[in-house]
This record gives structure tokens, C-alpha cells and sequence, in this order.
């Protein structure tokens, strides 16, 4: 009997059930593009981790302000040529209203013209839209922790450049002009008037034909014919 007491006394007392954490929140990703197919399975992607979940879409910079307005996600993922105001400045006005936001640009114009303009608009990576689901997800948790996400290739050219080892000149003329004389040039490939730029853009036609002007000037265009056929051609090898 004692030895029976004895034995049950150096058991000790139960252990208490383990207690699972509770899973993280799921970041919460704002989807702006103005396809609604590409929307759709940007978001069929994300809303399969466990760790990531689209909260909200915008087809454009006006729609997606009001969803900003209504939720507070954890990125912004979006577009960079979309309808209405450009992602360029999109992404400058969306950070003026709130800079802490996290945005990645997802596009299908090519990195090497645009990913340092978005860059320095604010955003904090670029992924080109072939670059595929895999990268895409890598580059979307890059971000999402406090690093700035470029391909492997991009990266390489940035760091050419600022050790300068590329050679004087080899720059694309593109390079040379300002946001907003890249966005001007842009609008006179898509056959855009001067009027018709002025009023997109919330500029004076002066303004505009001055921006033209220094376009002019950068790309060594003699004439406003050359320049509209140069900047025709260069839209649709984007496209």
C-alpha cells in the first residue's frame, strides 16, 4: 500500500496540454491593373498562400484610391500604364498620402526602361509580368519585409552604373528625359495631340509644348514629325 502511494506520489503533477500559437495574420494585398483577367489570376495566386491574401482590386489610380480609402493593406501590387493618371504618378501620389506604403510595380514594359523610374517615384520593387508566379510571390514577401526587390539582371545594371563601367554614351536616349517628359513622350506615341495631353495631364498646352521642346532636344529629333514616328515606334515595341 505505502509502496503504492509512494509510487503514485513520484509521478508528480500532470503536464498541461501543449497550446498551438496562433497562426500570423494574412498580409493583405491591394491588386491594381485595369485587366480584369490578369487581376483574377494574380489573385487565384496570392489567395493560394497561407501567408499572403488579396483584400481589395482597382482597374485604375481613381478606383484604387477609393479602396485605399476603405481598407489598409499591407502592399499595394500594381500596374504601371493604366488609364487616367500614369503609374508613375500614381505611385508619387499615393505616397504623398500615406509613405509608408508598401508598392511593387508589376508591368509588362520592359525593366531595363522603366524599373528605376518607379524606383524613384517610391515603389519598392518592379517585376516584370513574365517573370512568372515563383518570382512574383519571392518578390511580393521581399518587399513585404522591408527590402527592395529587382531581378537579378536589373540589379546587375544598377550596380554598372553607379561603378560606372558602362561606357559613356551607351545610355538608351530614352533614359535622358524626366518622368514627365518620359510620360509626354509616351502619350505622342499613342498618337496624343498636344490638347489632348494637356487635358490627361492637368497641363497648360504651353506647358506641354515646352515639354515636347526638351524632348526634342534630348532625342536629337530635327522636327515634331520625327519625333511623333520615333515615339510611335517605340510604343509598340513595348506593347
Amino acid at each position: 500500500m505505502k509502496a503504492r502511494a509512494k509510487k503514485h506520489a513520484s509521478q508528480g503533477p500532470a503536464e498541461a496540454p501543449a497550446v498551438r500559437a496562433a497562426p500570423a495574420p494574412r498580409k493583405k494585398i491591394l491588386l491594381v491593373d485595369d485587366h480584369p483577367m490578369m487581376r483574377a489570376g494574380l489573385a487565384q495566386l496570392i489567395n493560394r498562400q497561407p501567408d499572403l491574401e488579396v483584400c481589395g482590386e482597382a482597374g485604375d489610380p481613381a478606383a484604387a484610391s477609393r479602396e485605399l480609402a476603405r481598407i489598409q493593406p499591407d502592399l499595394v501590387l500594381s500596374d504601371i500604364s493604366m488609364p487616367g493618371r500614369s503609374g508613375l504618378e500614381f505611385i508619387k501620389d499615393l505616397l504623398a498620402q500615406n509613405p509608408s506604403m508598401l508598392i511593387l510595380v508589376v508591368s509588362m514594359h520592359d525593366e531595363v526602361v522603366y524599373a528605376e523610374r518607379a524606383l524613384r517615384a517610391g515603389a519598392r520593387g518592379y517585376v516584370m509580368k513574365e517573370a512568372g508566379g515563383e518570382n512574383l510571390l519571392a518578390a511580393i514577401r521581399q518587399v513585404l519585409s522591408g527590402q527592395v526587390y529587382l531581378s537579378p539582371k536589373m540589379s546587375a545594371k544598377i550596380l554598372d552604373d553607379l561603378s560606372a563601367r558602362r561606357p559613356r554614351g551607351s545610355a538608351s536616349p530614352i533614359e535622358r528625359l524626366s518622368d514627365r517628359e518620359f510620360e509626354i513622350f509616351q502619350l505622342v506615341g499613342l498618337g496624343k495631340s498636344t490638347k489632348d495631353i494637356a487635358v490627361q495631364l492637368h497641363l497648360s498646352p504651353k506647358t506641354v509644348d515646352v515639354h515636347r521642346g526638351h524632348i526634342k532636344e534630348k532625342l536629337q529629333m530635327p522636327d515634331s514629325t520625327a519625333l511623333v514616328r520615333y515615339a510611335i515606334r517605340w510604343v509598340e515595341t513595348q506593347t
